[in-house]
């Protein structure tokens, strides 16, 4: 058992640890205010070959990984946890492609993102189906050479040139009803009707989408099968738990590391507030879920990049997730606490830090679907302990 990374691991580590606080860390406040998609922070991304980290090198990419990808964001969201999530945005929507699609699909649709050339959005969560999944009410009907897609899709990044859907082939079949798309943003009939007024993570819009007889080309059913998608979507989202656990880990070391320096500097009580045995223990807490959660999620990337993200691994990636952004919540709340009123102003990072940490909790499966599924392997014998 090695727990060293490996040197190209450490290669893309540190490419990530440079663009992040050369380009990242002076953008991140603007990126909060301004609300807008930082372009010049995805062409950093680019420039620096971070967005292909996940792709396999006949589809345009490295060919490092999920783990790689992990690293890179943990390195990014350590001063701006929507910028890590533009890097998560590289894997989420592409991954049904890469899992589910024809050798055709992938060929035509992942190199032009793994060369940063086009963005694509994960279209699963409806108004009235979030964790529900399986419960969609977006159609797709076919019609002779086509596809006709109507239907809403919700908080789905509204940056994108092409959009993975999931629709209800057969809406009496349940989740096995269930087929996904490729549909590109020029489609007519398909647009975005309402963007999000959020909590935090604001530099990666998200935006409710309208499917009014949107018409599909049949050759963009992924994998040319009908009935396919609800298990492309929860294989999707299992491999990228540790993206999002890498977003919560990245956030939680920014965040006690700024509060570090800040206790070091700030006087109280005749000496620095690190002299003060009630903040050392709020620090050795942070250290102590911090460390435990990147292990679990290094482990939850090294087991996506061994392939194992089905059902009988899904309890690993979900602790992995569950245990990383709920740390990244607490650290970032117990270090906006060390800071006291300064904390909670704006001319420091600890409560941006902890409005998009709250956003973790929730996107990629909620803390209590991870608890679900967690506890169903338990229960089943996937989890064991004796």
């Amino acid at each position: 058992m090695d727990f060293e990374l490996s040197p190209r691991h450490r290669q893309v580590q540190e490419t990530a640890r440079r663009v992040a606080r050369e380009v990242v860390a002076p953008r991140a406040a603007a990126i909060d205010e301004e609300e807008r998609f930082p372009e010049d922070v995805f062409a950093a991304f680019r420039d620096a070959r971070l967005l292909g980290l996940s792709f396999p090198e006949e589809y345009g990419g490295s060919g490092d990984g999920i783990l790689a990808l992990s690293l890179a964001i943990e390195e990014v969201a350590k001063y701006c946890c929507a910028s890590g999530l533009i890097l998560l945005l590289t894997a989420l929507p592409t991954r049904p492609i890469l899992i589910s699609g024809t050798e055709e699909q992938k060929r035509r649709w992942l190199p032009p993102v793994a060369r940063g050339e086009l963005k694509a959005s994960f279209l699963l969560t409806e108004p009235g189906a979030g964790s529900d999944a399986a419960n969609i009410q977006t159609t797709a009907r076919r019609d002779g050479a086509y596809y006709v897609l109507n239907g809403m899709k919700s908080y789905a990044s509204g940056t994108s040139d092409f959009c993975v859907v999931f629709a209800k082939t057969d809406p009496s079949a349940g989740a096995r009803g269930v087929s996904a798309f490729i549909v590109p943003r020029d489609v007519p009939g398909f647009s975005i009707v309402k963007y999000d007024r959020k909590m935090g993570v604001k530099g990666v819009p998200t935006a409710h989408y309208q499917l009014q007889d949107a018409r599909v080309p049949a050759e963009n059913l992924i994998g040319g099968v009908e009935g396919k998608g609800f298990n492309t979507a929860m294989l999707t989202l299992n491999s990228v738990r540790p993206l999002v656990g890498a977003r919560g880990v990245g956030l939680a070391e920014g965040a006690m590391t700024y509060a570090l320096d800040y206790a070091r500097k700030r006087h109280a009580f005749g000496g620095p507030l690190t002299d003060l045995q009630a903040i050392q223990f709020m620090f050795a807490d942070m250290a102590i879920a911090i460390e435990s959660s990147r292990q679990l999620v290094y482990q939850a990337g090294w087991l996506v990049d061994q392939g194992r993200f089905q059902r009988k691994d899904a309890a690993y990636l979900s602790i992995a997730k569950t245990v990383a952004t709920e740390t990244a919540v607490k650290v970032s709340s117990d270090a906006l606490q060390v800071l006291g009123a300064q904390g909670y102003m704006k001319d420091h990072p600890l409560e941006r830090h902890y409005r998009d940490a709250r956003q973790l909790m929730i996107v990629e499966g909620t803390s209590q679907v991870q608890r679900v599924i967690i506890s169903r392997a338990l229960i089943e014998g996937e989890l064991a302990y004796g």
